[in-house]
């Protein structure tokens, strides 16, 4: 990843006490006018509309609410203390939910309608999301192939490798059918997360033997995927990788077959969303308490959830985590400290997951690329993508971040290993990005 960028433009300003945004706590997906000029042009001298909207694009239904409304909740919160400008250009808010009450989750079709609303929202610059890799998948190159942009999405979430780099066949650049890149994330991939919970599993919890479980979902096969081939290179012998089927009712079959294995070691390579919370109580079942002999390990999909922190049989569980968790990006102090007093001011708790204060980075990144831009698409793109960063005075990570201009990967890599406890996920430590 390229570092030491010297490119700079003047931070957006960050000022507290503005008027909250007209279009906030919408969730609908239908496009909402701005009542200015729209920003279709990709030139400097297009004229640019001096209103410009800001979008999330995350699930607001199913498991995946609380920390969707909690990111939109941030956003809203970086936008209010930034006065809703953007350098000269004034900023309001759209939200996008790209999920279905039927599927209790990200839905495909949302997300290739939402796509296309995205693209026909005239006055629309830029997208904060998605929170899904898979959703991500299929938006991105429709916003690549924007006649009037490529319009720039960066997402708080997204870890599946494919998105940015080599990892399936024709991964990354099917999604740039332009040639151009119009997508960056700022937090970890799972190729460096499946690294830390597998180094965690051999040096860390002693273990020999793993059962990697995915939820055949593009995330989750990616990230089950990263962890069993890590584990093989450390030691740990892989007794199988099974997908299992979100919709069955008990999972106990799967345990009972590996029971007499010497298994010591479960990985659920997945989201809860896709019914974890029957998987890890038929993991307890079968095999055990997470403390016991057989260890239970997930990545982020299981974070943030609180129908999983308060689960008994979740009790003991480790997690890995594709950044930092809230309570240790505050003890940076700063702007980062100061952001999460404010949004415990505002809403009258902490954020609900460790995603929401990456919402706010991304929406950063994005308010930053706007001042730098001539307030196109074409123009906002081009700026996010110049070398821009966030300084770490003002950032709510607490540290200097941004993304590489060639690969739209973040250009600050951190992991964290947590631990189910006390009906919350607590941090354990860091673990090295490698």
């Amino acid at each position: 990843m390229k570092q030491g960028w010297k490119k700079w433009v003047a931070p957006v300003a960050i000022a507290a006490g503005a008027a909250v945004l007209a279009a906030c706590g919408s969730s609908s997906s239908t496009p909402t006018s701005t009542g200015g000029v729209a920003a279709t042009g990709g030139s400097s001298s297009t004229p640019a509309a001096t209103t410009l909207i800001v979008s999330s694009d995350t699930p607001l239904q199913g498991s995946s609410k609380d920390a969707s409304v909690d990111t939109e909740n941030a956003i809203k919160l970086i936008l209010k203390q930034a006065n809703n400008k953007a350098g000269k250009f004034t900023i309001t808010y759209k939200s996008y939910d790209d999920s279905t009450a039927a599927a209790g989750k990200w839905d495909p079709a949302q997300c290739a309608k939402n796509a296309q609303d995205h693209v026909a929202n005239a006055g629309e610059v830029a997208v904060m999301g998605t929170y899904n890799s898979g959703c991500a998948k299929i938006e991105v190159p429709v916003l690549n192939k924007d006649p009037s942009g490529p319009m720039l999405m960066i997402s708080h979430a997204n870890t599946n490798p494919g998105l940015t780099k080599a990892w399936d066949p024709g991964e990354p650049d099917k999604y740039y059918p332009t040639g151009v890149r119009n997508y960056g994330r700022i937090v970890a991939t799972d190729d460096y997360q499946g690294n830390a919970g597998a180094q965690f599993a051999s040096q860390d919890l002693k273990v020999t033997k793993c059962l990697v479980l995915n939820d055949t979902q593009t995330y989750g096969v990616g990230v089950a995927k990263a962890f069993a081939d890590a584990a093989t290179k450390v030691g740990i012998t892989v007794l199988d990788n099974v997908g299992w089927d979100s919709k069955q009712s008990s999972y106990v079959n799967i345990f009972e077959k590996y029971k007499s294995s010497g298994v010591d070691c479960v990985y659920l390579g997945g989201i809860n969303d896709n019914n974890g919370v029957t998987l890890i109580k038929d993991k307890v079942k079968v095999l055990g308490a997470n403390d016991g002999k057989v260890k239970l390990i997930g990545p982020d999909g299981f974070t943030g959830y609180p129908e999983v922190q308060k689960l008994a049989e979740a009790q003991g569980m480790y997690l890995t985590f594709a950044g930092l968790p809230t309570d240790v990006l505050a003890q940076a102090g700063g702007e980062a400290q100061k952001f999460q007093t404010d949004f415990k001011a505002e809403y009258g708790h902490a954020p609900a997951s460790n995603y929401a204060v990456y919402g706010a980075a991304a929406m950063q990144l994005i308010l930053k690329a706007i001042a730098a831009s001539d307030g196109t698409r074409k123009g906002v793109r081009d700026a996010a993508f110049s070398g821009i960063t966030i300084d770490a005075a003002s950032s709510v990570l607490g540290k200097e971040f941004g993304i590489d201009p060639a690969s739209g990967d973040t250009t600050v890599k951190d992991m964290a290993v947590e631990l189910m406890k006390g009906n919350a996920e607590t941090f354990l430590k860091p673990w090295p990005v490698q």
